[in-house]
């Protein structure tokens, strides 16, 4: 599989990433359908599939339920091959998110982070935004806070899950690596993947399928028409697609390489 630079962090990352929502967390989520949470097993096939496949960065995040504690007790072992990406700013707690951008939150986040991830640093954080991007970068100072964990040695790269152009920018300017909403049917974000393009700054895509939704779209193959959207963008880093099912991720890497 591809692997792009992952803008100046020296990351080398599969143009697809494997996101981890449903690894821990069915509540309080907009997939099309309701899902059993899998059991270590069928999960440990799924990363194996993954890293069979080329992918190489694996995204998570404390709000996604005991998503980070999974993966640590999976991967561990084979830890190098992988590219980990978690964030700080949300807790999901009794089917409610919480929001806290605070440094000190952060600190006890990316703690509890290494220690479920079984690691001694994490590749890239991301503040998990709830869309006051702009006042919570400027009001809380957690990307200056992130800069120096990195200059510390203990994450590699951070950035911003951003929900806004304005905070996507305003990120750009403050970090390595922004992650944005993009896909055929919302390029609302398109300005934030194209300043990055120019700063060479790193730019992961969420939401690319619409969360489940846009096997709706027309078309033969929707999916591969929206990943093919979304490559042809100059900019994109990774796509990150969520999914515990194999087939399901076999065919999506299908759709961005000349395995058909």
């Amino acid at each position: 599989m591809k692997q792009n630079l992952l803008g100046n962090t020296g990351l080398a990352v599969s143009i697809i990433g494997l996101g981890t929502t449903k690894f821990g967390r069915n509540q309080g989520v907009k997939y099309p359908k309701v899902f059993e949470i899998p059991d270590d097993q069928h999960l440990q096939h799924l990363l194996d599939c993954a890293r069979d496949l080329g992918i190489n960065l694996i995204d998570t995040a404390p709000a996604y339920g005991n998503s980070e504690g999974r993966i640590g007790k999976l991967i561990h072992h084979v830890r190098k091959d992988w590219i980990i990406a978690t964030k700080v700013g949300e807790e999901f707690i009794k089917g409610e998110s919480f929001y806290n951008f605070t440094p000190e939150h952060a600190q006890m986040s990316i703690e509890r982070s290494l220690k479920h991830l079984k690691t001694d640093y994490l590749d890239v954080v991301l503040v998990h935004s709830d869309g006051n991007d702009v006042y919570n970068i400027q009001h809380f100072g957690i990307l200056d806070y992130l800069f120096q964990l990195k200059q510390k040695g203990l994450i590699r790269a951070f950035g911003m899950s951003t929900k806004t152009v304005e905070g996507g920018l305003l990120a750009l300017k403050k970090s390595d690596v922004v992650m944005v909403m993009y896909n055929p049917n919302y390029t609302t974000e398109q300005p934030v993947i194209a300043h990055a393009f120019k700063l060479n700054k790193g730019v992961f895509i969420k939401k690319a399928l619409s969360s489940g939704h846009i096997q709706n779209m027309p078309g033969l193959n929707p999916i591969k028409t929206s990943l093919q959207f979304i490559m042809a963008e100059p900019g994109v880093s990774s796509i990150i697609l969520g999914t515990i099912n194999a087939k399901h991720l076999v065919h999506n890497v299908a759709c961005v390489t000349t395995i058909e």
